[in-house]
């Protein structure tokens, strides 16, 4: 018997080892993302998502566990590091495109501060050209861009979203006697709508308009 214990323990250690190495990594990292997000709460602007926007970012992601992410729009990097935390989390990885070399820059810095830089893939690119040729599969997808063009983007990246898989949009309104909240958004919210493979709302719980459309798995 005293045999047989030792032998579990030999195959058991070094597994149990590796799960609390791995443990204190996902903790350390935890603590260095929410120690930058709160150190840097008071100064997203230039077109970031509000903080509540960015947790239901993370929240989706986490909780339907996705890997293959794609953002179109990266503004300075905010709601990338919510998406990337996530995919930290899940073994997944956010391909993010930004058009404007400043904001790219200063968004690379902000992944680096809060140590996400390995699950993220920051491309400096005109999304226009760049989105429709991207391969794919994605199973999440995050649009905030130009908001004329949402409908564009939705149309390049519905044929490569996986069932089960969702493409989120910030800034979306229905429309209301023919218009919308923000120009575009409204043209994008009744396509996403008038597709029977996905169901598409708005989250009430969102203060910056988050739309929600997720693949039905048949």
């Amino acid at each position: 018997m005293a045999s047989l214990s030792i032998l579990l323990l030999v195959f058991l250690l070094p597994g149990l080892a590796s799960f609390s190495q791995t443990s204190d990594k996902n903790r350390d990292l935890d603590e260095r993302v929410r120690a930058f997000l709160d150190k840097t709460g008071y100064r997203w602007r230039d077109m970031n998502v509000p903080e509540k926007d960015g947790e239901l970012l993370y929240d989706i992601v986490l909780s339907k566990k996705y890997r293959r992410a794609l953002e179109i729009g990266t503004s300075t990097g905010r709601s990338g590091i919510y998406i990337a935390w996530a995919l930290s989390k899940t073994g997944g990885k956010l391909t993010t495109i930004e058009i404007d070399p400043g904001r790219h820059e200063e968004a690379l810095e902000n992944f680096r501060q809060a140590g996400l830089s390995d699950y993220i893939e920051a491309v400096l690119a005109d999304a226009h050209e760049l989105v429709p040729e991207l391969a794919g599969p994605f199973d999440f997808v995050f649009i905030d861009a130009d908001k004329d063009w949402y409908k564009n983007y939705a149309q390049a990246v519905v044929p490569k979203i996986t069932a089960g898989g969702c493409i989120a949009a910030h800034n979306v309104h229905e429309r209301r006697g023919g218009w919308g909240g923000y120009s575009g958004t409204g043209d994008f919210y009744e396509y996403m709508k008038s597709l029977p493979q996905f169901e598409t709302r708005i989250l009430a719980e969102s203060p910056g308009g988050l739309s929600v459309s997720t693949k039905k798995t048949n």
